[in-house]
């Protein structure tokens, strides 16, 4: 018992408390076995998030352990609980989890990506410690989403769970594990944007009570608006209010100029108590998408220059910290992305929170995921399989629905037609997201030919398109955007995908492609690569929105080529976010006009022959090069940020190349040294 109370106390440390409810961090000290470990004593301590799986997939293990693994710890119930609700809110198990509490099952989630809570009050016992059992399984099942997948699906309790004590009488947690507050945006402009706040009630008392819900709108400290609404609440979850209110002359969320956000404070009143509170951000914005024009945000042109993101990392895998989560965003802001697509499945709500405050447009999806160009199928015709992807479709936007950076639901990622075609599937999905949501576009990710039937479902459509690596050259991707614009000019156009591999330790002196599948990656040909995209990317404004694949390296165990198996090394910034590769660079020369900088690329290539090229980016005017600190010229940056000095002569043996800026007040500069072996 007395272990029990120093528990309880170091767990107040880490609660947070709104009104009637506490939420409490169930993180530290799991004890953890695999299920065929059945002798006792086999567990051992771990902390959340945890994943069993950060070393074998990640050392390229193709068959890495897809199994069950069971988490089990004692939880102190304090007796003045006694008449609470209390509930157990896991934010993301891989893949099915089954709760047991004092050995008593409790409930099943399906689904590794999204939150989910249980109501344990029935299954416990007051004032003394309780029983919990983990059961998590994350070997592949034929009705849960993703059936494949370019990635890899780590096992465990890979995200936070809290304890949550709730009154009685509460707002709804229940709700697809939402807040149970949607503040749908029903007319926004300049002048005056008209809110509608959906409010989930929940009484689990032995009658119906008299209730009001208030809405408060603040900025910052400054009280903007109280709305409120009484009602009579019967007994019985998910009871739906709705609460109207207007912000006149409303602060704009504008991207990443300027990503402003209202806070709306929900209060339930129950009984003349205040039983209750919830608090959601509230990013005033509208936005269009135009076939020939792009994506426009409160009516101004927003060309939508963005990366794909991957939750891993190297030596955690799945299992990320706050910290993580907000090195990975610090990057992004740094390179200039205003845009994100959140590949393939719902992403940590810490990490749209991040998002939200940085202003970055977010394309958010379920783990609807084809094979692409490898075996297997993402799609079988099967009841159970659908109503799967249903709910996890539900799961992500109800869970997601106040977050103002979301502006698409993906529904898709490369599936193919043939067989159990999934176009009636798909069909229904994008039905459900716009009755889930109807303030929001839906997307998908395509690789099939453009005039496919696939291709016309969603509100907009995007391509994954790797010429340059996965054959053709990058030149050709001009060629296809015009060519489908021309032929399809309905079709509101982004690119979903591209990129091409890269390691910093594969270097050479001239410009040759690599081989995809193979052991070489040259860092150069990705550079190339992604400069040649880029210009015909920039030139189309009717494409709304591209985004580069990856912004970071990722594990995938049956990845054989690189420089190390078990890696996909598309990346702009290596699995470690210790090295940013030159394209990184590149886009931030391109994308970031205010942090002035000049980079000289293809630094890591050290060995040259006698006449070298200089590339260089930067987001200054001009500049000059110096070797050996004689001046070799100054130059004008071109559209793209990048400056080349070609055929420049080294000497043999050590070479200082500096680049530096040629206006006094930048004073900014850049230096490498190379070494030339000519004879």
């Amino acid at each position: 018992m007395k272990n029990a109370v120093v528990l309880f106390a170091l767990l107040l440390l880490c609660s947070s408390t709104y009104a009637g409810r506490s939420v409490l961090s169930l993180n530290d000290n799991w004890k953890f076995r695999f299920s065929h470990q059945v002798q006792f004593k086999s567990e051992h301590r771990v902390d959340l998030p945890h994943t069993w799986n950060a070393t074998d997939a990640l050392s390229g293990k193709q068959d890495y352990l897809r199994t069950t693994g069971n988490y089990e710890k004692s939880l102190f119930i304090r007796p003045e609980w006694k008449g609470k609700r209390i509930y157990l809110r896991f934010e993301g198990v891989n893949t099915v989890t089954n709760l047991l509490v004092n050995d008593r099952h409790v409930g099943e989630h399906r689904g590794g990506y999204g939150a989910f809570v249980f109501d344990i009050t029935d299954f416990i016992t007051y004032n003394q410690d309780n029983k919990l059992l983990v059961k998590v399984s994350n070997a592949l099942t034929q009705d849960v989403m993703p059936l494949v997948g370019d990635f890899n699906i780590y096992g465990g309790i890979y995200r936070d769970v809290n304890l949550i004590v709730a009154d009685p009488v509460s707002i709804s947690l229940t709700d697809y594990a939402s807040p149970g507050v949607y503040l749908q945006q029903q007319k926004v402009s300049s002048k005056q944007a008209d809110i509608r706040a959906k409010v989930m009630l929940s009484n689990h008392s032995a009658e119906a009570v008299p209730a009001e819900v208030k809405i408060n709108v603040w900025d910052g400290e400054r009280l903007v608006l109280t709305e409120s609404l009484k009602t009579n609440l019967a007994v019985g979850e998910n009871q739906a209010v709705t609460v109207p209110f207007t912000i006149s002359n409303p602060r704009l969320w504008n991207g990443r100029t300027d990503p402003f956000m209202y806070k709306a404070e929900v209060v339930l009143v129950a009984g003349g108590i205040e039983a209750d509170k919830v608090v959601q951000p509230l990013g005033v914005r509208y936005y269009r998408v135009d076939s020939d024009n792009g994506f426009f945000l409160n009516d101004n042109y927003l060309k939508l220059q963005g990366v794909c993101r991957h939750q891993d990392r190297a030596e955690r895998g799945s299992a990320l910290m706050r910290e993580h989560h907000d090195e990975d965003a610090a990057i992004m802001m740094e390179m200039g992305a205003n845009a994100v697509r959140l590949a393939h499945y719902p992403q940590a709500s810490y990490f749209y929170d991040l998002m939200d405050k940085g202003g970055i447009v977010v394309w958010a999806e379920i783990p609807f995921i084809g094979p692409g160009g490898y075996q297997d199928r993402g799609f079988i015709n099967l009841p159970s399989f659908k109503a799967n992807g249903i709910e996890q479709l539900r799961e992500l936007i109800r869970q997601h629905y106040n977050h103002p950076s979301i502006c698409f639901w993906g529904l898709f990622n490369e599936l193919k037609t043939l067989g159990d075609s999934p176009v009636p599937y798909i069909k229904e999905l994008n039905e459900i997201a716009h009755a889930e949501d109807p303030t929001r576009l839906t997307t998908s990710a395509s690789f099939l030919e453009d005039g496919n039937e696939i291709s016309k479902i969603t509100d907009l459509i995007a391509w994954n398109k790797y010429y340059g690596w996965y054959g053709g050259s990058a030149a050709d991707l001009a060629k296809w955007a015009d060519q489908i614009h021309r032929n399809y000019p309905s079709y509101k156009l982004g690119i979903s995908e591209y990129g091409a591999g890269a390691s910093i330790y594969h270097q050479q002196d001239s410009l040759k492609p690599g081989d995809p599948s193979g052991w070489w990656h040259p860092e150069n040909w990705q550079t190339h690569y992604h400069m040649e995209n880029w210009k015909a990317i920039s030139e189309r404004p009717f494409i709304w929105g591209s985004f580069i694949w990856n912004l970071f390296d990722f594990g995938a165990a049956h990845r054989t080529e690189g420089d190390r198996p078990g890696i996909n090394d598309k990346g702009l910034v290596t699995f470690d976010r210790k090295v940013k590769k030159d394209a990184f660079y590149f886009y931030k020369a391109n994308w970031n006009k205010k942090d002035k900088f000049i980079y000289i690329a293809n630094r890591r290539c050290v060995d040259r022959e006698e006449e070298t090229d200089i590339l260089v980016f930067a987001n200054i005017r001009e500049a000059e090069l110096l070797v050996n600190g004689q001046s070799m010229g100054k130059q004008v940056t071109d559209k793209q940020a990048t400056i080349c000095w070609r055929n420049v002569k080294l000497r043999k043996g050590s070479n200082v190349v500096e680049v530096r800026s040629t206006n006094r007040k930048d004073t900014l500069s850049d230096k490498v040294t190379l070494i030339s072996k000519h004879l």
